[in-house]
């Protein structure tokens, strides 16, 4: 942490601040208090510096944790600082409440020195990874701007520069997909082991002193809780296993949407590039500012694998979601749908629509054109609808159109050979 950074600590009991104040500051951390959620609400909005990270305790006078959490979500000021809770609860649904909000973790009351710090530590550091890869991606779509008018001339490399191109964007998302799983795998591990080894040492003091329990056996179990630790270690262990099991779906997902292509086509499956697709934009999906969650209606029909480059594809499938989400924006009620078909046993037709903004008939005219966008400057190349087209039509041998209304949608379909 640098000079200005901190972590503030929100908690009405004193004993607390005075543990948790002493924990960090014997550390090496800097720390604010504050006693409420109005008061963080407060200071966060006239402060210019903000903290690195938020321990914030679940039931406060006034509005409780659960609720600063979520004004805290909804702040763009404040909406990426990492929040762990501070509770005595340790039911699982009061647990899942506060993920749910946005909070990265947990720490259990009465505080263990050792388990604060590390989770803080981890938390910490992620946090820091988080900028350096936010920073990078700034500097790679600063990168993109500088593009000129020479790609119009270097159409066969196009399909290349816009995968780089996206690549920032993609990073990014799978980032944000991976840090809540990761950070809970970290943060769960300490504890459980230091569960396992206090009931295998009081195992062993049974053993010893079996079948009359004897003063150090009681003391034992006083000492270390061993009811919760047996209590507590089975939930540990489902968090661990369904946030590995996460990591390992957006990294198949990211393996799958960027394999490398060959000079020869392959039999693929396009329901599985499709969910690939999507499970890598899943962060855009999600609702942000006045926006909802986008609702992805599936109507997948009974496909063929078609024999193509999956790879290209996929880049297809993220031009054409991603702009459905960017007309999206400003839509109360806003949903995708993707169907797919067969026809005549020898195509396969794919339809992507949105019920967002149109377009409308000034832009349908250069709609195809390469470098041309209605995007604000750093935020487009222009490049996608172009090579999307390039992919469909003469990579694959198929079609590509759409249909669009204004303020009522666009639909993008395409047909492709199931054998070319």
């Amino acid at each position: 942490m640098t000079e200005s950074s901190f972590i503030l600590i929100v908690d009405d009991n004193p004993t607390n601040l005075s543990v948790l104040a002493q924990t960090l500051r014997g550390a090496g951390y800097s720390i604010r208090i504050e006693t409420d959620g109005e008061s963080v609400l407060e200071q966060l909005e006239e402060d210019n510096e903000l903290p690195e990270l938020i321990l914030l305790d679940i039931q406060m006078p006034g509005i409780d944790g659960f609720e600063t959490c979520r004004l805290l979500k909804e702040n763009p000021r404040s909406q990426d600082i990492p929040v762990i809770f501070m509770t005595a609860l340790s039911d699982t649904e009061s647990k899942v409440k506060g993920l749910s909000m946005g909070a990265v973790d947990y720490i259990t009351k009465p505080f263990e020195g050792e388990e604060v710090l590390a989770r803080v530590r981890v938390h910490l550091q992620l946090r820091y990874l988080t900028k350096k890869l936010l920073h990078w991606n700034e500097e790679l779509e600063q990168r993109v701007t500088k593009r000129t008018t020479a790609l119009q001339q270097a159409q066969v490399q196009l399909v290349q520069q816009e995968k780089f191109a996206s690549m920032g964007q993609l990073v990014a998302g799978v980032a944000h997909e991976i840090n809540n799983p990761v950070g809970c795998i970290v943060g769960n591990i300490d504890p459980a082991f230091d569960y396992f080894k206090d009931i295998i040492e009081v195992i062993r003091l049974y053993q010893k002193n079996y079948p009359t329990p004897v003063s150090d056996i009681q003391q034992a179990l006083e000492d270390r809780n061993i009811d919760f630790a047996i209590e507590d270690l089975p939930k540990i262990l489902d968090s661990i296993k369904l946030s590995a099991q996460r990591i390992k779906d957006v990294s198949i997902s990211l393996r799958n949407f960027s394999r490398s292509e060959s000079n020869e086509k392959i039999y693929a499956n396009i329901h599985e590039c499709l969910d690939s697709t999507l499970l890598i934009l899943q962060h855009r999906l999600k609702a942000v500012g006045s926006r909802s969650a986008i609702n992805i209606i599936k109507q997948y029909g009974n496909l063929q694998e078609i024999k193509c480059f999956p790879g290209l594809l996929n880049q297809v499938f993220m031009n054409l979601i991603a702009n459905a989400i960017d007309a999206l924006e400003d839509i109360v009620n806003p949903n995708i749908r993707i169907s797919t078909s067969m026809f005549d046993s020898q195509f396969v037709e794919v339809r992507i629509a949105d019920n967002g903004i149109g377009i409308s008939e000034s832009v349908k005219q250069n709609l195809f054109q390469p470098l041309f966008t209605t995007k604000p400057m750093g935020k487009g190349t222009g490049l996608g609808l172009s090579i999307s087209r390039q992919i469909i039509e003469e990579k694959h041998a198929g079609k590509i159109y759409y249909e669009s209304v204004t303020g009522k949608g666009t639909e993008f379909i395409f047909t492709l050979p199931v054998n070319n």
